[in-house]
């Protein structure tokens, strides 16, 4: 079995991998590059694949004291229409439990479970260079090095540990731009909103008790944007690109004081996720567009399935071998899920929506069970 590791990013795959590698045994030092774990304001859905895994660390009833909402419905509305569309029963899922997280509450929670599971947390650390071997060894940018028998790499979109294991392979744009704001509320309802229009989407939901109203913008354009998030913008620009929306999320709208922007990438799936002692975890191995709000429930499943097989001892190919198929297929349906949202003015849009309201009052519970694959799925359960 393996005694020691190295895992590179403070995130939320990263803490949680981490957590459950300590927790089995192995002294494990986590290096951020930041000189403290922190996040900015931002909200995520924790879906109940990906609480499974929160649950089986012991975190699932702090993080509900924390102020995470449970989510009772998604509503799909038109840009221009009164009403809903359609509505998805999130209590249908039996016994689960489907979370609006602030990111900065979980990893704040993740953090203190780690420093409890006596995680040697080493903040300031810059990882420049991973080298795989045996042992592997990391390389940080004040010129030290280190050495463990696992380095885990959990360091986001720019992987150091990508670049070690693969050719380096440029993302393509997707020819779409996101905004993300938060908006002061009060007892907002507990329930996500997607209002659908031509070429844009906008999703909202409640964070913090409902104290908060998180807005995930997205729009088509051929202007390109950096990727990553931390791209300060004017709100202005983000009320001209949904100047023509009416219904609740026109009035949120006006109200934001501060947002980023964005630019969505589509990376492929890594071909390659361990060698030489070094594991990629969550968007190092397999970054993932924000339609299916699957981003960190995928780190935290990696990250349970990674500490498992090390934990019995079993080969880093049999981490990869279980997770590449379940990642590569939820990323396909975050890909191909936003044209969904953005149909154009139309016949095609009308039928689509018609069909959508149908369903969802004949037959709630079907347009349910679509998900099954994905939110029925329990990591910590499966063989």
């Amino acid at each position: 079995m393996i005694r020691n590791a190295i895992v590179i990013g403070g995130g939320i795959g990263g803490l949680a991998v981490a957590t459950a590698l300590a927790k089995s045994g192995v002294a494990v030092t986590l290096c951020e590059r930041a000189t403290e774990i922190t996040e900015v304001g931002a909200g995520l859905q924790i879906s109940p694949n990906g609480l499974a895994v929160l649950r089986a660390l012991g975190l699932e009833e702090a993080l509900l004291r924390s102020g995470a909402v449970e989510a009772q419905a998604v509503v799909l509305a038109d840009y221009r229409r009164s009403g809903e569309v359609a509505r998805l029963d999130l209590t249908r899922l039996r016994h689960q439990r489907y979370l609006f997280v602030h990111r900065a509450d979980l990893v704040a929670l993740l953090e203190k479970s780690a420093r409890q599971a006596n995680v040697s947390v080493t903040l300031g650390a810059q990882a420049t260079q991973i080298s795989p071997g045996d042992p592997p060894q990391v390389r940080f940018a004040d010129g030290s090095q280190a050495r463990a028998e696992l380095i885990v790499c959990a360091d986001g979109l720019h992987s150091v540990g990508r670049r070690a294991l693969l050719p380096e392979a440029k993302p393509f744009f997707t020819g779409q731009v996101a905004w993300r704001a938060l908006v002061p509320a009060s007892n907002a309802a507990p329930e996500a909103r997607v209002t659908m229009a031509p070429g844009r989407h906008i999703v909202s939901y409640p964070l913090r008790g409902g104290r908060l109203i998180n807005l995930v913008a997205v729009q088509e354009r051929d202007a390109w944007a950096d990727e990553g998030w931390h791209h300060a913008d004017d709100p202005a620009n983000l009320r001209a690109a949904f100047a023509d929306v009416t219904g609740p999320v026109a009035e949120l709208l006006e109200r934001v004081e501060r947002v980023n922007l964005w630019g969505l990438f589509r990376h492929e799936v890594a071909p390659v996720w361990a060698r030489g002692g070094v594991a990629l975890l969550g968007d190092a191995a397999h970054p993932t567009l924000p339609f299916l709000a699957q981003g960190a429930n995928l780190a935290l499943e990696d990250a349970w399935v990674l500490a498992r097989t090390v934990a019995e001892g079993k080969p880093l190919a049999q981490y990869e071998a279980l997770r590449k198929p379940r990642a590569a297929r939820v990323i396909a349906a975050a890909n191909g899920n936003a044209w969904k949202y953005h149909l154009p003015q139309g016949p095609l849009r009308l039928a689509a929506h018609t069909a959508l309201r149908l369903g969802s009052r004949i037959a709630p519970g079907l347009m349910m069970r679509q998900f099954n694959w994905l939110y029925g799925y329990d990591v910590t359960k499966a063989s």
